[in-house]
C-alpha cells in the first residue's frame, strides 16, 4: 500500500472558492429547511393580533435569538445568490473558469455583507 496517505491533516486542505460557495449553498439550504417551520409559526402567531405580535417580539428579543436571526438572514441571502449562480451556470452563463471564480467570490462576499447588515440592524 505504498503511496497512500497515512495521515490526512484536514486543516491543510484548501478548497477552491467555487467549492466553498457550493458547500455554503448546501449548508444554507439545510439551515432554511430547519428554520422554515419555526419562521412560519412565528409569522402566523405575530399576525394573530397585537398580543401575538408583542409575544413574538418578546421571543425574538434575547441576544442568542437575534444571533440566530442573523444566521437565518445569511442563509437566505447566500442560498438565493448561490442558487441563481448555479442556475445561470446550468444554462452556460458564467461557465468559464475565471467568470465562475469571480461569481463565487461575489456570492460569498455578498452573502456575508448581507449578514453584516442584518447584524448591524439586529444586534
Amino acid at each position: 500500500m505504498a503511496g497512500r496517505p497515512y495521515f490526512l491533516d484536514l486543516m491543510q486542505i484548501r478548497f477552491p472558492v467555487g467549492a466553498v460557495c457550493s458547500i455554503g449553498h448546501r449548508v444554507s439550504g439545510v439551515v432554511l429547511a430547519l428554520a422554515a417551520p419555526l419562521a412560519v409559526y412565528l409569522l402566523a402567531h405575530s399576525l394573530d393580533g397585537p398580543q401575538g405580535y408583542k409575544q413574538v417580539a418578546e421571543w425574538l428579543a434575547p441576544f442568542p435569538v437575534r444571533t440566530g436571526l442573523v444566521l437565518f438572514v445569511w442563509a437566505f441571502a447566500h442560498h438565493v445568490l448561490a442558487g441563481t449562480r448555479h442556475l445561470l451556470m446550468d444554462v452556460d452563463v458564467g461557465f468559464k473558469l475565471s467568470v465562475a471564480r469571480r461569481s463565487a467570490w461575489t456570492v460569498n462576499v455578498a452573502g456575508f455583507g448581507v449578514a453584516l447588515l442584518a447584524a448591524a440592524a439586529l444586534l
